[in-house]
């Protein structure tokens, strides 16, 4: 049974009244009814309504009588009686509403028109929803055709978010709201690295229809850094090594000796003045992410499946490379962007993935 928070709320059957009697200038009648639908989730089951009117210009309403129905051909039914020119009725609204003015004596003066709401006047579900994984965050976009669809009725989207059941690989239940926004993209912070998430997003129109959700979306935060700081071995050997974990301080981005058998590579200089990326131990390989540059570190979308091999590679400014790292608990995977190189030293920016066997460095378009 429906419950409204108003004066009033019994279920009360009043006789049809398919006619209305009142003129559509009536002074006593309330006008210009409307309704805002308050979205849940689910387009075919809001979590309410608000019903919204002026107030009668006579001057002689008293208190408003809110009706319902729950088809056209069914019998209305006394919903509130309230002293304001609105109605919050919640629960999946009712098809059919309709408001009449009281006077002071309690009695019907007027009534407004019939307001019909069909659930199924919404827009189109957004499409191409795509991620990218950054550090403690998620970033989101999909396309602008539910907004091209409509101008005129778009409003806003609702971003949802679940968490991920790794061992059944599914999207579990537990969808919540994680914001909303009116562009074609948000940033969902403040997560954990190595937590995996489903996203969603929904299109709500301007009186709260709510679209069907976009197909979802998984996506890992990492973490990473930016201007890493690494020397060669010939200019400061105590400086020239890095570990993307160190696992005996838990430090993440660790710059070390070159002598330490524990961190991931080296930077090394070549007799021709090149610096090159040399493995520090066993259990790492790397490959070049691409053979041409990458305009920042997000363009590092997944590790590739195969490649990887224990050679050194030479380090060009904008060109990105990804690490194979062979962790206690399984294989974890990293990324490096050069920004610049000197004689001594490079200037880097890095990701690392603290899920052991994910891939994702950044999700991106077609990924």
């Amino acid at each position: 049974m429906k419950v409204s928070r108003l004066l009033l709320a019994a279920l009360i059957p009043i006789a049809a009244c398919d006619e209305l009697t009142s003129a559509p200038n009536d002074p006593d009648a309330p006008a210009n009814v409307t309704y805002q639908l308050i979205p849940s989730g689910d387009p075919n089951a809001p979590s309410g309504v608000l019903l919204s009117w002026d107030v009668p210009r006579s001057g002689r309403a008293n208190s408003f009588n809110v009706y319902a129905r729950s088809s056209s051909a069914a019998q209305w039914y006394l919903r509130a009686t309230t002293t304001s020119p609105t109605f919050h009725d919640l629960g999946t609204p009712y098809p059919q509403y309709y408001v009449s003015t009281r006077d002071a004596d309690g009695n019907e003066i007027a009534q407004s028109n019939i307001v019909t709401i069909n659930l199924t006047l919404r827009l189109p579900a957004p499409t191409g929803l795509v991620s990218t994984s950054l550090n403690s965050a998620v970033h989101l976009r999909w396309n602008s055709n539910a907004v091209e669809a409509s101008h005129g009725t778009f409003d806003y989207y609702r971003v949802y978010s679940s968490s991920y059941d790794g061992t059944r690989g599914v999207c579990t239940t537990d969808w919540t709201v994680e914001g909303t926004t009116v562009s074609d993209a948000f940033l969902d912070g403040n997560m954990t690295n190595g937590v995996s998430r489903c996203f969603a997003v929904s299109a709500v129109s301007r009186d709260g229809h709510e679209s069907t959700w976009s197909d979802a979306r998984l996506d890992t935060p990492r973490i990473d850094a930016h201007n890493a700081f690494v020397y060669t071995t010939a200019a400061k050997k105590d400086s020239a090594a890095f570990a993307f974990l160190d696992d005996a301080t838990k430090t993440f981005g660790l710059v070390g000796s070159s002598t330490r058998p524990d961190l991931d590579f080296s930077v090394e200089r070549h007799a021709d003045g090149s610096l090159w990326f040399v493995p520090g131990r066993s259990g790492v390989t790397m490959m070049p992410y691409s053979n041409v540059p990458v305009v920042e570190l997000a363009s590092i979308d997944r590790a590739p499946s195969a490649g990887f091999g224990a050679v050194s590679i030479e380090a060009l400014p904008g060109f990105a490379y990804v690490f194979r790292v062979t962790k206690p608990d399984g294989v974890h995977f990293a990324a490096i962007r050069v920004a610049f190189v000197t004689s001594d030293y490079i200037v880097f920016d890095w990701a690392y993935q603290s899920a052991s066997g994910n891939p994702e460095l950044s999700r991106s378009a077609g990924n």
